[in-house]
């Protein structure tokens, strides 16, 4: 076999496409810089951790991704929209349909089952109410909580009612979960829990995953880490 046909038997792996581009971002509130020339990437299916200390700028940069607030300078693309220049017609778009939000304390709505916490965002994203059914019960069963569907919030308890979260934020196929602080509020029992489940649900459906976090154990979950102090990746 000659070199010719070696090398038409290789295959040549691009690299992927960045889902999300981060350039040159910074941030002030009055005088206080808060950024300072934040530049990142990460690309599909791809889990990045971010640390810091408090004041570092994590829950900011976090309000960046997600387009609750705008950088003072810098991009921020998402795979072709800069979230720093779109209308807010674009960034409602991109909320409902391309990212999604874990939070600390669940924010799962008190008057709402399991079930019916897990369906509001593809309600919101209009999805046939036939497919919604069908979706959360693949997704209860994937957190292994279906028997626990028509639960209230106030009866579940701190892992359980994060699982249900961890739910509602894939309902809608985003293409990037931002995590903050996902198993802050957790014993480690049910953190691990959390943290697995997450790996084992964004890897199988190839969603990208930024998870802002003091923990270590959280951090080595992910692909890779990035250190925010003063404002600044280091």
């Amino acid at each position: 076999m000659n070199s010719e046909t070696v090398a038409e038997n290789i295959e040549i792996k691009k690299a992927q496409p960045n889902l999300l581009q981060v350039e040159h971002v910074c941030k002030a509130y009055g005088k206080q810089m808060i950024l300072k020339d934040i530049s990142f990437s990460i690309q599909p299916g791809e889990r990045v951790a971010l640390m810091g200390p408090s004041g570092s700028g994590k829950s900011t940069l976090l309000n960046l991704l997600s387009g609750i607030d705008r950088p003072d300078s810098g991009t921020i693309m998402l795979s072709s929209n800069d979230l720093a220049q779109a209308s807010a017609t674009t960034l409602t778009h991109i909320r409902r349909h391309h990212i999604s939000t874990i939070f600390q304390f669940f924010h799962l709505l008190p008057t709402l089952t399991a079930a019916e916490n897990i369906e509001i965002s593809m309600q919101i994203a209009g999805m046939p109410a036939p497919v919604r059914k069908e979706r959360v019960a693949q997704l209860l069963e994937a957190v292994e909580l279906t028997s626990h569907a028509n639960a209230l919030p106030d009866t579940l308890s701190g892992g359980e009612s994060q699982r249900i979260a961890i739910a509602r934020a894939l309902a809608h196929r985003p293409k990037l979960i931002l995590a903050d602080e996902p198993t802050g509020s957790l014993d480690s029992k049910s953190g691990r829990k959390t943290l697995d489940l997450l790996k084992k649900l964004t890897e199988k459906h190839q969603i990208a995953l930024f998870l802002v976090t003091h923990s270590p154990d959280a951090a080595a979950s992910c692909d890779r880490t990035l250190n925010l102090h003063d404002g600044a990746l280091v």
